[in-house]
């Protein structure tokens, strides 16, 4: 009987193993084998028999990701490959494999390799435990690293671990649900929330034990979030229909419900040719989505500071406009699109021969793109003085200009005196644990990662890949208020989840509750939108962002077919990636009405669960 329970139970784990991989992982959609149930039930027992030692410094949950440099050491954990995959949603770490140090190599080659690295987390089980060079290993860099252990077994192997220092993570069910638990545990992704039940050792005493909060995002099923993962497969036929019918090669969408990821999934290739199939971990081109997830929280940051005052004006901030009828605008208006600004102004037409140059110089210094770099100082000499001269034909009326932006990164690069994409990289996504979000992607990540774009036959005369979309942006050399921003579907999930905790993340207030309101909210009679983000269309016949949103719904789309909306109503984040501009511009992901339909399953699922 007893056998016949385990292989039951083995056969259970090996299917949950196979259910997360495709939910966390998936590069394609794929139809769960079973239904999210039994993942939560078995996550309720591994909280239950997980208890936190020796935290009295309060190492867990990490803190301060921008300054970690984390290295995963595994011998004998079957779940290694999980458990790492969970801890570099949070931040990046490197997988070490102990057995590998086994043979010609040692645990001291193991120590030398790990010279580099200030976090250690090692993971064990009962049988790593019976080797004592492993020990030596842990009581010998817990002196000079940040040691974390991650123990899956028995009482016995815990008991074995009295004379370590370094704070334990004990679960004492061994599962796939226990090795993703405990890595996000971690970071703060899920609590630790018991004690020790019972005495073991000197050390492990009944009610001993720390507990922790959740501070950040948690990787988990529909089902742990009160939804049905059936109520969520018509993403699946919406995502099919957009790639069938050539509205986009590819897309990623996530959902993000009560703090916990619930969904992510990648669908189809980078282009039609289908060589490169689209992943999660994709690096896309956010075009207009730059202008909420990079310059508004910019401004949001210098408004906190009391650096920069929504009623002043362009001209209390740049002196050059102060001649221009740019002189009176208010931030205010400018952020509601309501300055008089026109949408944007000629970008490639007017340029000279000798305004660009196939190879790169000190006279010719933006890249703009491979074999295409502009003249020194040809945004200050042309581009910024056509942004200040040009006309303003409808202030205090709702017009959508990139413009807008542009001058906001101005007033930000000025009261900073640093580039936006800097400033923003130092101020918010490094600190936040941000791993692909920030400007000029290439100098960072290889062009594989980075689905393409438009193939520029007019132009730039080529397939723009890793390099922006927006020609504005391009021109600007890839970084400009409006546009030029890349990252992936986790890092947005985090930075939006930030927003919906009015600000704070990760035990941390990057901006102010009341700010975050502030900006969010609609500002006039004229429009629906907030201070730079876009908002819920009360025009029902508009259904924008889509049929079911709630007035609370805030957000953003961008021309490359990427949208972020989050809606406090539901406590959601939603999140659709991809790339509809390639390898030519086409209306077919508006017309099919792909995002919101999509939007509007996510909405149908979280109220039938209700």
């Amino acid at each position: 009987m007893a056998k016949k329970f385990m292989r039951k139970n083995n056969r259970l784990f090996h299917t949950l193993t196979l259910f997360v991989f495709i939910v966390f992982n998936s590069a394609c959609a794929q139809n769960p084998p079973f239904t999210g149930r039994a993942y939560v039930e078995e996550e309720k027992l591994v909280q239950q028999s997980t208890v936190l030692f020796n935290n009295s410094a309060y190492v867990i949950p990490l803190q301060n990701p921008d300054q970690l440099k984390i290295a995963s050491i595994h011998f004998s954990n079957q779940y290694a490959i999980g458990f790492d995959s969970l801890l570099n949603k949070y931040s990046k770490a490197q997988s070490f494999n102990g057995n590998d140090y086994s043979g010609v190599k040692t645990l001291d080659d193991l120590s030398f390799d790990l010279k580099l690295y200030n976090t250690l987390i090692i993971q064990l089980t009962d049988a790593d435990l019976d080797n004592p060079q492993v020990l030596s290993f842990i009581n010998s860099n817990q002196k000079i690293k940040r040691v974390i252990i991650a123990l899956f077994g028995s009482s016995n192997a815990l008991i074995k671990l009295n004379d370590v220092s370094a704070p334990i993570i004990w679960c004492e069910r061994v599962s796939p649900v226990a090795a993703f638990f405990s890595a996000q545990a971690i970071f703060g992704g899920i609590a630790i929330t018991q004690k020790l039940d019972r005495n073991l050792s000197r050390n492990y005493r009944k009610k001993m034990g720390f507990t922790t909060d959740k501070i950040r995002l948690q990787y988990t099923v529909p089902e742990d979030a009160g939804i049905n993962a059936t109520d969520l497969l018509g993403i699946d036929n919406i995502a099919t229909e957009a790639i069938l019918n050539q509205a986009t090669p590819g897309c990623v969408v996530l959902v993000a419900k009560d703090g916990k990821v619930i969904f992510n999934k990648a669908y189809g290739h980078h282009s039609y040719d289908r060589t490169v199939p689209e992943n999660i971990t994709d690096i896309f081109d956010l075009a207009s989505m730059t202008k909420i997830s990079a310059t508004t929280m910019e401004t949001m940051l210098l408004y906190d500071q009391g650096r920069l005052n929504l009623d002043s004006t362009v001209g209390a901030y740049l002196p050059m406009a102060q001649k221009t009828s740019k002189n009176d605008i208010k931030v205010r208006e400018i952020l509601e699109h309501q300055a008089g600004l026109v949408p944007d102004i000629p970008t490639f037409e007017p340029l000279k021969p000798t305004d660009h140059s196939t190879d790169s110089s000190a006279a010719y210094p933006t890249k703009v793109n491979n074999g295409y770099y502009l003249r020194k100082d040809f945004f200050k000499d042309v581009m910024w003085p056509e942004m200040l001269n040009s006309p303003l034909k409808t202030r205090g009326k709702y017009v959508y200009s990139d413009l807008s932006m542009c001058f906001m990164q101005q007033i930000i690069e000025t009261l900073t005196s640093t580039p936006e994409n800097v400033y923003i990289q130092q101020q918010l996504y490094t600190p936040l644990g941000l791993q692909t979000t920030g400007f000029l992607p290439l100098y960072r990540f290889p062009v594989s990662r980075i689905p393409p774009t438009e193939d520029d036959e007019v132009y730039r005369h080529a397939l723009l890949d890793g390099y922006v979309h927006d020609p504005t942006a391009a021109l600007m050399g890839g970084v400009a208020g409006h546009a030029g921003l890349f990252s992936d579907a986790n890092d947005l999930a985090i930075l939006y989840q930030m927003m919906l905790n009015r600000g704070a993340y990760g035990g941390v207030q990057y901006i102010k509750p009341e700010t975050v309101d502030l900006f969010t909210a609609k500002q006039s009679d004229v429009s629906r939108r907030g201070l730079g983000f876009d908002r819920w269309d009360p025009i029902p016949e508009h259904h924008y962002p889509s049929q079911l949103a709630s007035p609370q719904a805030y957000g953003h789309t961008g021309f490359t077919g990427t949208c972020v909306w989050v809606d406090a109503k539901y406590n959601l984040v939603y999140i659709f990636l991809s790339n509809r501009v390639n390898p030519l511009v086409s209306s077919k992901l508006s017309s099919l009405n792909i995002r919101p339909r999509i939007q509007d399953v996510i909405y149908q699922a979280i109220q039938k669960g209700m």
